[in-house]
This record gives structure tokens, sequence and C-alpha cells, in this order.
């Protein structure tokens, strides 16, 4: 799998254009993710061989909104993971949640990896 960082949600083409130019020094794939893919797994929009393809019909598919904007960082780790999260930082794009695709979430859907991430926003951020 090529390091990848998938965009979710992201509404504001100015910022999402900025942010894609931030990237671009670092020769990543950078894939946005329409809201029709969001019942894949997250492994299979980054890239991952062993992770299919799920086929849902539409019917069966959530129609849940995000609120927020979402990024997820696959394949990069080591000096680029910090090269990378220093760049979006500095670009000024910040993003509400940012996750690592991991064994653990790979085979989750954008909306479960989104409702985790906000749970545990509001475990660290209490209203």
């Amino acid at each position: 799998m090529k390091p990848t960082i998938l965009l979710i949600n992201f509404q504001d083409q100015q910022k999402l254009r900025k942010l894609k130019m931030a990237l671009l020094p670092f020769k990543l794939r950078i894939k946005t993710i329409e809201p029709q893919d969001y019942s894949q797994p997250i492994g299979y929009l980054a890239g991952v061989k062993e992770i299919s393809q799920v086929q849902i019909p539409s019917a069966l598919i959530p129609q849940e909104q995000m609120e927020k904007e979402m990024l997820i960082l696959a394949g990069i780790t080591g000096n680029l993971f910090d090269q990378v999260l220093y760049t979006l930082r500095k670009a000024g794009t910040p993003v509400d949640y940012k996750a690592v695709l991991t064994e653990h979430n790979q085979n989750w859907n954008c909306m479960q990896l989104y409702k985790e991430l906000e749970k545990e926003h509001n475990m660290y951020h209490p209203s």
C-alpha cells in the first residue's frame, strides 16, 4: 500500500485545496472520499490489498451525516508522520478528527471510525 491520506467530509473547497497543496511535496496518495463510499472499509479505501470492497444495497446504507472533517493517515510512519502533522499545523488547515489506519480499525467504515473519534473527543473535551 502506498502511503495515503484519506480526506473525508471536507465541504470547504478552498480549505481542501490548501491542505492538498501543503501535502504535495510529500508525494503521498491523497484521496478525497465521497459520501457514497462512507460505508466501505477504510482499509479498502486506503488501498490495503487484503481488504475488499463491500456490496451494500443503497437502501441499507445508513444516511447518517458527519458534522466534522476527518483525515486518516495510512501507511505513514516515523519521520514522515511527524513531518506531515507538522506541515498540516503550519498550513493553518485544522482538521477536527485525525486517525491512523491500524489493524484494529482497517475493517471499519467511515461512520464507525467517525463515531469512535467523536466519542474520544467528547471524553477529552466535555461540553
